[in-house]
């Protein structure tokens, strides 16, 4: 069921960052802050949702992706741009990096996912890697990710999760330059019966870095959403000039890594983890959850309504 999704308490999406590249909305974590003209106190994450409601930009639209693509959202999808999106990850248990570009939610109470945009810029992403990667080693290095990252949930008052397995192991097609995978994920602890969150991960590569589309949802409902989230990566389109195929070795910046690292990092191994920068670390090596709690429901609801 769809509301089980409520009860396993977590879900997985972005990347997880370091606080050196995190980002929170102003007065995350408080338990509560002053209405204009009445001094009443406002509860922070109901704030959030009607914050996220006013600013949202309803499908059919051409939403700007940064300078490099166009998301083309079709009708009953709604998108929450940066400003009120990061707002709305803080209050979920997330931070956000500086690539983070915004939210897409269902305009439906029936559906209960969401998806996280970013667009990272690191370069052109060599895709050679995925002829032969391992997946086992990368779950192994996703779910020590998560892991790390369990002390930041425990910050925001979030239960620890755990990675249960690959829901879709890593699969890249070539000629569309397109990468998705899935992990399962569930709070720590919980028993195996308990119904997985899942973060069903797409990418698509550009010329200068990639745009990924995280898609996240139930474990028991994420085969009858994958096509939804399939529709929404075929409608990001990188502008002319940006596209994969449009690199040219001569003049372009390849990244340091190969696309392995959009996983979880057998490219970190390769490349020395140590050597590396922190901004690269803080997008690349690990996983962070995104908690849709019992008590965002009625909230999370209500924004979807529209009041």
């Amino acid at each position: 069921m769809k509301r089980d999704l409520l009860r396993a308490c977590a879900l997985a999406g972005l990347l997880l960052v370091l606080p050196a590249r995190a980002t929170e909305a102003p007065g995350a974590g408080n338990a509560s802050q002053t209405a204009p003209g009445n001094g009443a106190p406002v509860d922070p994450k109901e704030a959030a949702w009607d914050n996220a409601r006013a600013a949202m930009l309803k499908g059919p639209v051409d939403v700007p992706l940064v300078d490099q693509a166009i998301l083309h959202l079709p009708e009953h999808f709604v998108f929450v741009p940066r400003e009120q999106a990061t707002a709305l990850m803080a209050e979920m248990g997330n931070r956000t990096s500086d690539d983070f570009i915004g939210l897409i939610f269902p305009f439906d109470d029936k559906e209960q996912w969401f998806a996280s945009l970013r667009y990272v810029g690191e370069g052109y992403i060599k895709d050679d890697e995925a002829k032969n990667w391992d997946a086992a080693k990368l779950l192994d290095n996703l779910k020590e990710g998560t892991e790390q990252g369990n002390d930041f949930r425990k910050q925001k008052g979030v239960p620890p999760i755990e990675i249960t397995g690959w829901v879709q192991a890593p699969a890249y097609d070539a000629a569309a330059h397109r990468l998705v995978w899935s992990a399962g994920i569930k709070e720590k602890g919980a028993p195996a019966s308990a119904d997985d969150g899942v973060n069903y991960n797409t990418y698509v590569l550009g010329r200068e870095g990639y745009i990924s589309l995280d898609f996240i949802t139930s474990q028991n409902t994420i085969e009858a959403e994958k096509p939804t989230a399939q529709e929404l990566l075929a409608e990001v389109d990188f502008k002319p000039g940006r596209r994969y195929t449009d690199f040219t070795s001569s003049t372009d910046k390849v990244a340091a890594y190969g696309i392995a690292a959009l996983i979880g990092g057998v490219a970190l191994k390769k490349l020395g983890l140590f050597a590396l920068g922190a901004a690269f670390v803080a997008k690349f090596a690990k996983v962070i959850a995104i908690a849709f709690l019992a008590f965002v429901r009625p909230l999370y609801r209500r924004f979807k309504r529209g009041g």
